[in-house]
């Protein structure tokens, strides 16, 4: 994020705030003009805020609206782009299908993005204030290690969710801060091992793209924690943290798409799209995010097959 505010400082936010906190000297007018009659591409600088950009409560704000910008820009584009191009609109007959599920989808994804912001802004201002193990150049440790910290880093954050996300299943937790993820469809689910029995009766088994974030914000929050928690354990080269954490939001909403395509030789490492189906038509297996041996080990491994794939309760129906 650090990356992320220097840019927007660079090409934006440093107009903005001086325009919005503008620095009360008196030698700034003669400066400008100065700079007005020798040098026309040096006006630029001689614009500054009184709030300068290692002023914490400006970062503060500024992270803050980066933050949600850039969350309802991957949001939008991404699951706009899976529903558009990859989710099956069949799905959208299936019998457990709700008329406005997308909408429900988007407003309850759009409602927890600013709490989600704000329990995240620690992380973020912790990073840019330099605490965080990310570094810049690739000689510090090497391209060897440059090229192993991507799957030491999904292999990480993918166990981490995994527990987070288990842990989340439990009755305990599952009704306050899960539910919200799982809630569309108003009728019973026979199929479903739910852990409560209110569960059983709110429960929606055909998710679009556009529920990858329909999170109660706790829990949204708490699924994102090992991405942050990483780069403050282990080093990680900042553009690659930065691409890395796009793609984790990518792969969230790919997961979405309800797609039931098995038979290939990676449905056995990768979970993919058919596991994260089956964790909704199922509700206790398939918790990982990109790989299934944690399932696997956690004994909460589900096979993909085609004859669970809920198109064809939509062929039944047709």
């Amino acid at each position: 994020m650090d990356i992320v505010l220097y840019l927007a400082d660079e090409y934006l936010l440093d107009s903005v705030w001086a325009s919005l906190v503008p620095l009360h000297d008196p030698v700034l007018p003669l400066l400008r003009y100065q700079q007005l009659s020798s040098n026309f591409t040096t006006i630029a600088s001689s614009s500054r805020s009184a709030w300068p950009r290692d002023y914490f409560f400006r970062q503060v704000l500024s992270l803050s609206v980066i933050t949600l910008i850039g969350i309802n820009l991957l949001y939008f584009v991404f699951a706009g782009l899976s529903y558009k191009f990859i989710f099956n609109h069949d799905m959208m007959r299936h019998p457990r299908f709700l008329q406005n599920q997308i909408m429900l989808e988007i407003r309850t994804s759009v409602k927890a993005f600013p709490m989600m912001t704000l329990l995240t802004l620690p992380w973020f201002q912790a990073e840019v204030m330099g605490y965080s193990r990310l570094y810049d150049s690739v000689d510090q440790y090497g391209w060897i290690y440059l090229f192993l910290s991507v799957p030491f880093f999904l292999l990480f954050t993918d166990y981490a969710i995994y527990w987070v996300h288990r842990i989340l299943h439990h009755p305990s937790f599952y009704k306050t801060f899960h539910k919200p993820h799982h809630k569309w469809i108003s009728m019973s689910c026979s199929p479903c091992m739910s852990p409560d029995a209110d569960a059983a009766f709110l429960f929606y088994t055909v998710p679009t793209p556009f529920a990858s974030h329909a999170f109660h914000p706790v829990d949204g929050y708490l699924q994102s924690v090992p991405y942050h928690l990483f780069i403050f354990l282990f080093p990680l080269h900042r553009y690659l943290y930065l691409g890395l954490f796009v793609f984790v939001n990518f792969w969230s909403i790919l997961i979405h798409d309800s797609d039931m395509i098995t038979g290939h030789p990676l449905e056995f490492i990768i979970n993919g799209p058919a596991h994260h189906t089956l964790h909704h038509l199922y509700f206790t297996v398939n918790y990982g995010q990109y790989f299934t041996w944690a399932d696997r080990v956690g004994g909460s491994y589900r096979q993909p097959e085609s004859s669970l794939d809920p198109l064809l309760e939509v062929k039944k129906v047709s």
